[in-house]
């Protein structure tokens, strides 16, 4: 990919993305709607090359001018910085934003009673998610412009006890996010936080979905409203928001009801 200088238009449309995790459906669903709204350059990054280049060639097909692929795993957080650092030399230009989706859900049966098992979660669902986000902030802040959207989850916001392992990962990834907003606060580089609620995955398939269950398409249209609305927290659905918050301050008796 040649290099160019590219930035938002007029309607806060990103123009060039990097997408961490990019083949996850909600991920796709969100850069085929970034690409409908004129997003010209991508750089695709995750494990498997396959659905890279089938996600590559629906968006070209959806009128991407420029696709690139990078394959990687997220199993080591000394990796992030360095696939990161690629991406940003692969895009060739300004990034205007970088899409931070990665996260595995496990079993929380089994990871609970398995130390390296729960050592893995972390490491997907925050530490190595954490340490891209800090190189992505570097690099966004030195052109003093850009946007990085990250794709938390309610799950985080208070911990339950049958997924507490996924949701611990994903609180502490939710907490440094804030961290970072405010560290990246007159940068010119905001942080946006997505919280979505159940979302009906291949990911949640065997699972019995929650009240206010949303589908991978709803959330990229929240996500798309919340970053040209400058909105930090983007709650999916939006009724989440207060449910969640008030569901923080219930007795800790009260709270283990909630399954």
């Amino acid at each position: 990919m040649g290099r160019v200088v590219a930035v938002e238009d007029a309607f806060a449309n990103p123009q060039t993305v990097i997408a961490l995790g990019g083949t996850s459906e909600i991920a796709a669903a969100i850069l085929d709607h970034l690409v409908a709204s004129r997003c010209r350059r991508l750089v695709l990054a995750g494990r498997d090359p396959a659905a890279l280049d089938a996600h590559a060639a629906r968006l070209l097909a959806g009128g991407a001018d420029a696709v690139e692929r990078l394959v990687f795993t997220a199993d080591d957080p000394a990796g992030a910085g360095p696939l990161v650092d690629r991406a940003f030399a692969v895009a060739g230009g300004q990034v205007d934003l970088v899409l931070v989706a990665i996260g595995a859900l496990g079993d929380q049966a089994t990871d609970e009673a398995d130390p390296r098992r729960v050592t893995d979660m972390i490491t997907t669902n925050f530490s190595w998610p954490a340490a891209a986000m800090v190189t992505a902030a570097g690099h966004l802040r030195a052109a003093g412009h850009g946007r990085i959207v990250v794709l938390s989850s309610v799950a985080g916001v208070r911990v339950r006890r049958s997924n507490f392992v996924y949701g611990s990962a994903k609180a502490g990834l939710d907490g440094f996010a804030q961290g970072l907003a405010e560290a990246l606060r007159g940068s010119g580089v905001h942080v946006h936080i997505v919280r979505p609620g159940f979302v009906r995955t291949k990911m949640t398939r065997a699972l019995t979905p929650a009240p206010f269950a949303v589908d991978a398409a709803d959330v990229a249209r929240a996500v798309v409203a919340g970053v040209r609305r400058n909105l930090e927290v983007i709650w999916v659905p939006p009724l989440l928001g207060p449910l969640v918050t008030a569901a923080r301050h219930l007795p800790r008796a009260l709270w283990r009801q909630v399954r």
